[in-house]
């Protein structure tokens, strides 16, 4: 649960911190500017509202594990939400409204896991898992948007070092592998979401595991 509003916590001071400017270069998810991206955070934030007030009274399904489901195919832009959030984030013009947007619904996010019971049962999505489990499967959300967010703007702070354990243990998990450790977390993130080709010395180390990348979750 404090991890969660960490990583929360720094990724919305990282979107804060860009000037106007930075909003219209690429980011780290393809397709995605820098605007699109945040008024996705948006929707994110939106989303974890509406499931810390949808409780469940349903056996458990998912944990922060199963949460995720795994592809091979990266997003083809094709679907219909994708597309909506690129014309929501060009509407908003003045990159300042975006940055206000999600401080306020971000804020209001936080607030709603800090005071969430971690047991307490909740349904999203056609699933039914602790709240707990659910925000701890959003640190991984945070995480690789974060560093989606500073691909193209190195000014912009990084992720922070226990956001990024954690996604990739939790990564680790979701794809029933390991990762050498002379990865860091931060090259593992990328290279196995396929955020980045892995070079030739890294696809050496990874042996078998080569064939199987990119993890695309969803």
């Amino acid at each position: 649960m404090d991890l969660f509003s960490r990583t929360w916590a720094a990724l919305r001071a990282a979107v804060a911190s860009l000037p106007d400017e930075e909003f219209a270069k690429p980011s780290g998810c393809r397709g995605w500017l820098v605007r699109d991206l945040v008024c996705h955070l948006v929707i994110d934030a939106q989303d974890v509202l509406i499931t810390l007030v949808t409780p469940s009274s349903a056996a458990l399904t998912h944990d922060a594990v199963t949460y995720w489901a795994v592809s091979d195919e990266p997003p083809s832009g094709d679907d219909p939400l994708d597309a909506l959030i690129v014309r929501l984030a060009a509407a908003y013009e003045d990159p300042a409204l975006l940055k206000f947007h999600l401080d306020d619904v971000g804020a209001a996010a936080g607030r709603a896991a800090d005071l969430a019971d971690p047991g307490m049962r909740v349904s999203t999505q056609d699933m039914v898992l602790t709240a707990g489990d659910y925000l701890s499967a959003y640190v991984l959300e945070w995480t690789l948007h974060h560093l989606d967010l500073v691909a193209h703007v190195p000014s912009a702070a990084s992720p922070p070092a226990e956001g990024l354990a954690r996604t990739r243990q939790l990564l680790e998990r979701i794809a029933g592998a390991t990762f050498p450790s002379s990865f860091s977390d931060e090259d593992v993130l990328l290279v196995a979401t396929g955020r980045r080709a892995p070079t030739e010395a890294e696809t050496a180390e990874l042996g078998t595991l080569a064939a199987r990348l990119p993890f695309v979750l969803g």
